[in-house]
Order: C-alpha cells, then sequence, then structure tokens
C-alpha cells in the first residue's frame, strides 16, 4: 500500500481519489485555502459538493494548514489545483515535498513569455526546482477525461508524460484501473501543450451550438455540421500549433484532439462558447458564468498573443490560424461571433 496525497480539492483532484484508493491506498485528500467549504462538506459527508457518488471508503480529508502532516511519508503527491492555483502550488507546496518523491499534476495549461515562447506547467516547475535544487519526479496527465465520469467508473483513457521513466511507471501502477486506462510518454511538451490547446478551440467549437440556437431556438435540434466543421478546423490548428512546439506527432495530436472532444461536449468551456454563440459578449457572458472557473479563456489569449510574437519574428504564419485569432479577437476585442467559414477551406490540387 502507498501514500498518495492529493493537493487541491477540485473536481478533478478529487475525481483521482477513486482509483487511488480503489487500488487499495491511503488517500488523503488537502484543499487549497480557497476549497475550504469543499473539505468541510467532505468531513460530514464524505462526497465531493459537485459529485453525486460518495469517496470509497477510507479517503481522509484535510484542510490546507494540516498539509506539511498530509504530505509526511507521501509516495506520490497529486496537485489538482486549476491555472490559476500554478504559482501558489510551485511556491508554497513544491518546497515542502520530500526530494525524491513522484508528482502528478492534473492542471493543464501553458505560459506565454516574452519572445512568444509557450512553456508548460511542468516545466515552469521544473525550473523552479533546478534553481532551489530540490529533486521531484514531475509527471503530468493529458488526455480526455471529465472528473464527474471517471467517478462513474467511465471508461477512460489518458496519458502520463514526464523525463523520468521510471517514475512515470511506477505512477501507472499506482493509478491504473479497469476503467482508467495510462498511456506512458516522455514527451511533456508534446502532451501538455495538446491538452492545453484544446481548451480555447473547444471554446471556438461551442460558439457554432449557440449562433445555431440564436438562428433557430434554444430548443431547436443540434446541427452537427457546424460543429464538425468548425472541430476540424480546431484540429488542423491544433497540429500547425504542436509542430511550432516541436512536438507534432500524431500521438500528441490525437490526445489532444480527444480532449478537444469531451470538453466540447460538457463543461464550462462549452457553457461560455454557446452563451458568446447567442450574442453575448465576453463581459455578459462571463456575468452570466458568475464564479466559474474558465481557464479557456487564458489559454486562447496567451496561445494567440505568442503566434502574433511568432509571426512578427516570421516563424509562424497568421493566416494559418484563423479560428484561433477569431476567438481571440472575441475574448480580447469583444467582437461579434462571425465565423471565417471560408477561411477553413484549402487546396490540394496537383
Amino acid at each position: 500500500m502507498a501514500i498518495i496525497t492529493i493537493v487541491g480539492s477540485g473536481m478533478m483532484g478529487s475525481a483521482l481519489a477513486f482509483p487511488a484508493r480503489e487500488n487499495g491506498h491511503e488517500v488523503r485528500l488537502v484543499g487549497t485555502h480557497l476549497d475550504r467549504e469543499i473539505i468541510e462538506a467532505c468531513l460530514k459527508t464524505n462526497r465531493h459538493p459537485k459529485f453525486e457518488r460518495d469517496f470509497p471508503e477510507g479517503v481522509s480529508f484535510h484542510q490546507i494548514e494540516a498539509l506539511e502532516g498530509a504530505l509526511e511519508g507521501a509516495d506520490l503527491v497529486i496537485g489538482g489545483v486549476s491555472s490559476f492555483g500554478v504559482e501558489w502550488f510551485k511556491d508554497f507546496v513544491l518546497p515542502r515535498i520530500a526530494d525524491g518523491t513522484d508528482v502528478l499534476t492534473v492542471t493543464k495549461g501553458l505560459m506565454d513569455l516574452p519572445d512568444g515562447k509557450l512553456v508548460t506547467y511542468p516545466a515552469l516547475w521544473q525550473k523552479k526546482l533546478d534553481e532551489t535544487g530540490k529533486s521531484l519526479n514531475l509527471c503530468a496527465v493529458g488526455g480526455p477525461c471529465t472528473s464527474y465520469e471517471l467517478v462513474a467508473h467511465d471508461q477512460t483513457e489518458v496519458c502520463f508524460c514526464g523525463a523520468n521513466s521510471d517514475a512515470l511507471r511506477r505512477v501507472k501502477k499506482l493509478m491504473a484501473t479497469d476503467y482508467y486506462h495510462i498511456s506512458l510518454s516522455n514527451d511533456i511538451t508534446g502532451i501538455e501543450s495538446a491538452v492545453a490547446l484544446k481548451n480555447g478551440y473547444a471554446l471556438a467549437v461551442a460558439l457554432t451550438v449557440g449562433l445555431n440556437q440564436r438562428a433557430f431556438g434554444i430548443d431547436s435540434p443540434l446541427h452537427f455540421n457546424s460543429q464538425a466543421a468548425v472541430f476540424y478546423q480546431a484540429v488542423r490548428e491544433m497540429g500547425s500549433l504542436l509542430k511550432l512546439q516541436g512536438a507534432g506527432t500524431l500521438d500528441n495530436l490525437a490526445v489532444g484532439a480527444g480532449d478537444l472532444y469531451v470538453t466540447v461536449y460538457g463543461g464550462r468551456t462549452r457553457l461560455v462558447g454557446v452563451l458568446l454563440g447567442r450574442g453575448l459578449d465576453i463581459d455578459e457572458a462571463k456575468a452570466e458564468l458568475k464564479g466559474v472557473t474558465l481557464e479557456s479563456l487564458v489559454v486562447a489569449e496567451r496561445v494567440a498573443r505568442a503566434v502574433r510574437i511568432k509571426a512578427e519574428k516570421g516563424e509562424a504564419e497568421i493566416s494559418a490560424y484563423p479560428l484561433l485569432m477569431h476567438a481571440d479577437d472575441i475574448l480580447t476585442k469583444h467582437a461579434p461571433v462571425d465565423i471565417p467559414w471560408e477561411k477553413f477551406t484549402f487546396e490540394n490540387l496537383c
């Protein structure tokens, strides 16, 4: 039996308590300073407020003040924070983890640098470790997985990535179940970029749902041609962006496309995309979804900003990313939704 400590009691971090505990490990779920009400609810009911199923018997719940005790003896630490908690986790949690420990992060996103480079969160954390001389085995989760369906034991395929192959194999052994299937990759940049990119593009696909609701009525049948058209353009642009990252492999794109698919069909990103498509501007959509964490907006803006910088340096062609640029205009310039359909066409002729 191993000891697995999960820091961050959001939906995905909490969902991973299920396969971990069902595999017989001691699981300690620690809330951040923003998770107090969640941990209180878990202590009272043995259930996350957003889930419809109790935690497996034996999961223990801790407020942030108990972090150091919860980390003691941990074989695996899982970072369950959102993109907005990445810096906090880097500065507050990583220094408290014992050297040599395996660390798995569920956080999906990218940081853009002034030179247009897009950096993964594990790379950001590794830089901190290198500066401080601390040694941890950083791994990350990518792939199509919604937390509530993982809790429901829906068949799920993900990819764990990291530089240390032995650490990846250890973490897979701890977490894999008959419903949670795990591929392994050393391509951290590729996997993490792919699953981050899908956020902004899932928002773009959801725009078509709102556009059709505006045209035909909110209760009208779904229209799939338009969704598929934006989906295929999204995959094309994701593939091009992965090449810019030096990670344009089929496996990486497949992981990102799968994650794009599941995100289009549910969750917060779909909600904001639908509202924008109905005609709300970004401020009105945010007001409608007050209190909902919208990581997709951050990713889209960062990636578009990086592409523009690369284009100025002659390293990218903005014309290759009409969907990304339109999504960014909607988010940063309050542009109305006007999907550039004809820019998605291509000619491969002799």
